[in-house]
């Protein structure tokens, strides 16, 4: 019988992209030297790729769109490659956008800036800008960082999109990003969420202080067949959490959380008022 070995997309994005090829080229009922023979390569190649041995290339990753059927698609190993190449997203985080297009409901809470399937172009833009100017990233991976985005986003808008509940913390609204400009236009944006059958926005105001569930920005995503993944992230790592045992618990804390914010219309209210406010 032969040995397998057991991967893990959470070490780094070179393992997550091997996982997800070994992952896509199973669903085809393929082995590795079909594959291969599509890309034009050995299958001890793609065995090295898959196993996070040896790094993809460009050439690879298009000509795997090409065997897979996903070029152009948000889910193409050209879009990660990329990301992957550029070094603009943090470890876990390729696994967990794997897991958001496909999750029927997404559960997140932000504290300090509008999150990112929220924003507008303008916006990520000027985040990305000040990343620039301080020297984290460099031009290319910012374009990167904001194409991706825009991916992420559209991936959204799917004949069966997912419910999304949102909570911002009164932060998220007060923190100027941009300009006025921008911020008039990503609180409009906020208010068109808002009206969509599928948007649920809450405002957690300042003053609920110590009954806040959360301290640090969090991501619940119930899959369709109803297991709930949770992902969080430091300033340098991503995390992806499956385990029921310390996932449920967070859950839990989101719909306590829910209970003690502002209701949507209430919040609307107040994004608008903030709107309207800036000149």
């Amino acid at each position: 019988m032969v040995n397998i070995k057991e991967l893990n997309p959470d070490a780094s994005p070179q393992a997550a992209y091997g996982a997800r090829l070994r992952s896509v080229r199973e669903q085809h009922g393929w082995i590795q030297d079909h594959l291969a023979s599509m890309i034009g390569c050995t299958g001890r190649h793609v065995s090295a790729i898959e196993t996070g041995r040896k790094s993809a290339t460009l050439p690879f990753s298009r000509k795997a769109d090409a065997a897979f059927g996903l070029v152009g698609t948000p889910e193409s190993f050209e879009r990660e490659w990329r990301e992957m190449k550029h070094g603009s997203l943090l470890e876990g985080f390729p696994e967990y956008v794997s897991y958001e297009n496909r999750a029927v409901e997404i559960r997140s809470f932000r504290i300090g800036l509008i999150p990112g399937l929220m924003q507008t172009q303008e916006y990520a833009q000027a985040l990305a800008d000040g990343e620039i100017h301080r020297g984290s990233i460099t031009p290319e991976q910012a374009e990167e960082r904001v194409s991706f985005l825009l991916e992420r986003q559209r991936a959204l808008m799917r004949p069966r999109p997912p419910m999304v509940f949102v909570v911002l913390d009164e932060s998220c609204l007060l923190q100027a990003v941009g300009g006025p400009k921008v911020m008039h236009t990503q609180l409009r944006r906020l208010e068109e969420l808002a009206s969509l059958p599928n948007w649920i926005i809450h405002i957690s105001p300042f003053e609920i202080g110590a009954r806040r569930a959360f301290d640090l920005p969090i991501n619940l995503l119930t899959l369709p067949d109803r297991s709930v993944v949770a992902y969080a992230e430091s300033q340098v790592q991503g995390y992806v959490d499956r385990e029921p045992s310390s996932v449920l618990p967070m859950l839990t804390a989101y719909h306590q959380l829910q209970g003690e914010t502002l209701s949507q219309a209430t919040s609307m209210a107040m994004i608008s008022q903030l709107r309207k406010g800036i000149s």
